[in-house]
């Protein structure tokens, strides 16, 4: 499980509450706008005294409401693939499927709020504008695998730009977008995944 909480994680300053509900709910907004988003990505990971750990590849695809598709292909090769109610991630080394309600998943990361627009899960989350795009915190009390994830947006409506992630052991992941396709049409099956015969399966929905 440590992959994958390492696939998802993702300031503060000391500002009155009505700020973070407006910052928000602006950065709701924004990503009310985008439908679909479909991009390659690269990866730098840092650990807390910023040394380079890892470098990495791979391609994502979002799509409202709840869906996701996010692959890396080096230097591993896994996949994480979300179709609105479960969430797949495949590990093609060990051989083994974890399967999750993604709903769930809100409560340990914050990046499914990139496809979200339910109000209460947004309320475990406080949003910062920032120069460059948004900086999302879980609110005290929710637990959580990242202690901050910020948000850039690229400009000419072309979705998506940056995401960085910090995890709480100060790790810091990095991904930047490029070759972008936004609010185009993706297909369903782009979202939806069956386990290869003979992998081991970790069936963490309780087979709902």
């Amino acid at each position: 499980m440590k992959k994958v909480n390492a696939l998802l994680l993702v300031l503060g300053s000391v500002l009155a509450a009505p700020s973070f509900a407006d910052d928000s709910q602006a950065l709701q907004d924004r990503l009310a706008t985008l439908k679909s988003f479909k991009a390659q990505f690269a990866q730098q990971v840092t650990d807390k005294e910023g040394q380079a750990v890892m470098q990495g590849e791979g391609t994502i695809a979002l799509q409202q409401p709840m869906m996701i598709r996010w692959q890396q292909t080096n230097p591993d090769d896994t996949l994480f693939v979300s179709n609105g109610d479960k969430t797949y991630y495949f590990d093609s080394f060990a051989e083994q499927v974890t399967i999750m309600k993604t709903n769930s998943l809100i409560d340990s990361t914050p990046f499914v709020l990139l496809t979200s627009k339910d109000p209460a899960q947004w309320e475990k989350y406080s949003v910062l504008a920032t120069s460059t795009g948004f900086s999302v915190t879980p609110n005290k009390g929710v637990e959580s695998q990242v202690e901050q994830l910020d948000i850039a947006f690229a400009g000419n409506e072309q979705g998506l730009a940056k995401l960085v992630v910090t995890d709480n052991s100060g790790q810091l992941s990095s991904f930047t977008f490029n070759n972008a396709q936004v609010n185009t049409p993706l297909d369903q099956s782009t979202f939806e995944f069956t386990p290869p015969e003979g992998v081991e399966i970790d069936d963490q929905s309780n087979g709902e």
